[in-house]
């Protein structure tokens, strides 16, 4: 899972840089000013939730493999595609009725977090 993970972070966290210059140097001037921060937004959350799976699966090689940690990745991949993925296609084509996609990534950061917390409790009573 480790490498996995790792792997699959550091591909998002690239991807992450690619479209935030995207947004700054490209779409800035078509999109305008408040679209522009709807995909700032996206950006931000996508690149943070990068980071999350690359130190979780640091974590899972440093304090032993756990469902709580897979699952917590996962959950993070399911945000990042979901939240920043729903605000970078609002942004860029005005599709509004993407809009309740976005809280269900949400739900998947807060509960990917909520278990990368529980992983090291239950590590750390061992």
């Amino acid at each position: 899972m480790q490498r996995k993970y790792v792997r699959i972070g550091a591909v998002l966290m690239a991807l992450a840089v690619a479209l935030g210059a995207f947004g700054a140097h490209i779409l800035e001037p078509i999109i305008g000013e408040k679209a522009t921060g709807t995909y700032e937004t996206g950006v931000h959350y996508h690149m943070i939730h990068a980071l999350g799976i690359l130190i979780t699966a640091l974590l899972a090689g440093k304090l032993g493999e756990s469902r709580k940690w897979l699952w917590a990745n996962r959950l993070f991949v399911i945000g990042i595609v979901l939240f920043s993925g729903s605000l970078y296609l609002m942004a860029i084509t005005g599709w509004k009725w993407l809009g309740p996609i976005t809280p269900l990534g949400g739900i998947s950061f807060i509960v990917g977090w909520l278990l990368l917390a529980s992983a090291a409790w239950t590590n750390q009573s061992k």
